[in-house]
């Protein structure tokens, strides 16, 4: 079978970047503080938008954040601000990227054990739906963490957007039945699939 023939979750036929994104990252377990905030920060700017075209401004995302370094993000002043609001190659959206720079600032300042750690505490012990249910928008594991991240200061950080962030950071398996990455991707044997934080919460 050739890879253009591979079964897929429906979402994933609609174009060829999002046949990229599910087949190569969608599901697969992601580590590293500065990978995780980055997809944090771009979960935020999709609010309200749709998920591909965010896809097609990741790069001029990564760009205009330097490549959503941390420390040099949490640095931006309200120059970078202005820089940010003209660059007509992102989402030019104050609150958003307003509250992207606090929440580098919240991972330095409020994670000490650092944002890969505290984002995975929250991996449920099932990371695949049960035969026949409904995908969700949100979990009790996704609220349990916006209700942390929200406590320690984050913005932008609602139950829905957590769930999308675990769903594509592999914290949970989402493939849909019949996809050919629905029983190959699982959750992280080390970090995932405990639940402890959201149980605890």
């Amino acid at each position: 079978m050739s890879d253009n023939d591979r079964p897929r979750c429906a979402w994933a036929t609609a174009t060829p970047e999002y046949v990229t994104y599910h087949d190569e990252e969608w599901g697969r377990p992601l580590h590293g503080d500065q990978e995780l905030f980055e997809r944090m920060s771009l979960e935020a700017f999709q609010s309200g938008l749709s998920w591909l075209t965010i896809l097609r401004k990741r790069p001029a995302f990564r760009l205009a954040f330097a490549d959503f370094d941390i420390p040099t993000v949490a640095s931006f002043d309200e120059a970078d601000v202005t820089r940010l609001l003209a660059d007509a190659a992102i989402v030019r959206n104050r609150s958003k990227i307003e509250s992207t720079i606090s929440n580098a600032a919240r991972v330095l300042d409020a994670v000490p054990e650092g944002l890969d750690a505290l984002l995975w505490s929250f991996a449920p012990a099932r990371v695949k739906p049960l035969p026949g249910r409904a995908i969700a928008a949100t979990t009790p594991e996704s609220a349990a963490m916006a209700k942390q991240l929200r406590g320690r200061g984050f913005r932008f950080v609602g139950p829905t957007t957590a769930y999308a962030l675990m769903q594509a950071t592999g914290m949970v398996n989402d493939h849909a039945a019949g996809c050919w990455l629905a029983d190959e991707v699982t959750a992280d044997p080390v970090r995932g699939g405990s639940g402890t934080a959201a149980r605890n919460s």
